[in-house]
């Protein structure tokens, strides 16, 4: 089984964050700066930077693309379903949806390059393509119905979204970005994962889950044990390349997006419950990931 400590890199920038944010004078209004900072400019640089620069071959769009679309639409649709259930507090299930299918773009991008090197980090990206729009839809539309949001507008400004419609429109089209902006892309791109992964930490919070814990319990088993299990199936029936499962297995097995709670917060939802989600779910990937990677080894065999 992969080893725990595969994680510890990433977790540790988390820690280093919960750190700084409750027991340092960089508290809380300084990583609301901060978590806005990482959202609205330097991830989607990032993504758009990612994109950019790996070349799509067809294949892989279709085998990765088609797993991580299925992993993420089977989320979205269970996740939703979940607010039909007798009982479920209609904000609540708007504000946490989410994290029953969005995934830690910080995590999953830094593992997938510890994974299988440069090659994984361009797979990723492919995923996070393909999975970032789904992933957003469905973590949009519960709000603004929620907030009477206009969901279009909503979806328009998403950074996130923007940043990798455009990324894949310069790809596909062959537009070759100046050296300049190359430069200036990577460089700030290059400071997302480790503030994003230390702002992940300093939002960590649980208490506000007493206020719906069947519901939470739902989401996270969502999460953290349908999902996982869903992209082993498919990637063994796909008989992808080993490396190649192991990073859509990976991704599969993400915390939920940090960022979940910027958007929640932003429109009108429960920020503390997203929060409180946002770090069981971290504090559960972190044996659970390594879980996932190891079922795969034993279920391929040698």
């Amino acid at each position: 089984m992969p080893s725990p400590w595969l994680l510890l890199p990433d977790f540790a920038l988390i820690a280093l964050g919960w750190l700084l944010c409750h027991h340092t004078p960089l508290n809380r209004p300084v990583w609301d700066g901060a978590e806005r900072l990482v959202y609205y400019l330097l991830f989607p640089c990032l993504l758009f930077q990612a994109i950019v620069r790996t070349p799509i071959r067809h294949d892989e769009l279709l085998s990765l693309g088609s797993v991580g679309f299925a992993v993420c639409g089977t989320g979205v649709v269970l996740a939703l379903a979940l607010g039909r259930w007798p009982g479920v507090d209609p904000l609540l299930h708007a504000s946490g949806a989410q994290c029953a299918f969005r995934f830690n773009s910080y995590v999953a991008l830094a593992l997938a390059e510890r994974l299988a090197g440069a090659p994984g980090l361009a797979w990723q990206a492919l995923i996070t393509a393909v999975c970032v729009p789904l992933c957003n839809v469905g973590a949009v539309w519960p709000l603004a119905r929620q907030g009477g949001h206009h969901f279009g507008g909503e979806l328009l400004r998403n950074p996130l979204i923007v940043s990798t419609m455009a990324g894949l429109a310069c790809n596909l089209g062959g537009v070759t970005l100046p050296e300049l902006a190359t430069t200036t892309l990577s460089r700030i791109g290059a400071a997302a994962l480790p503030l994003g992964l230390m702002a992940v930490g300093a939002g960590l919070r649980m208490g506000a889950l007493r206020e719906g814990p069947g519901l939470a319990a739902s989401l996270l088993a969502i999460r953290h044990l349908v999902l996982p299990l869903l992209a082993i199936g498919l990637v063994l029936a796909m008989q992808l390349p080993p490396a190649q499962q192991a990073v859509a297995v990976a991704f599969a097995a993400m915390p939920s997006a940090s960022s979940a709670y910027v958007l929640a917060v932003r429109m009108g939802g429960h920020g503390g419950y997203v929060a409180g989600l946002v770090t069981v779910s971290t504090l559960i990937a972190m044996p659970g990931l390594p879980l996932a990677l190891g079922l795969l080894q034993q279920l391929r065999g040698p």
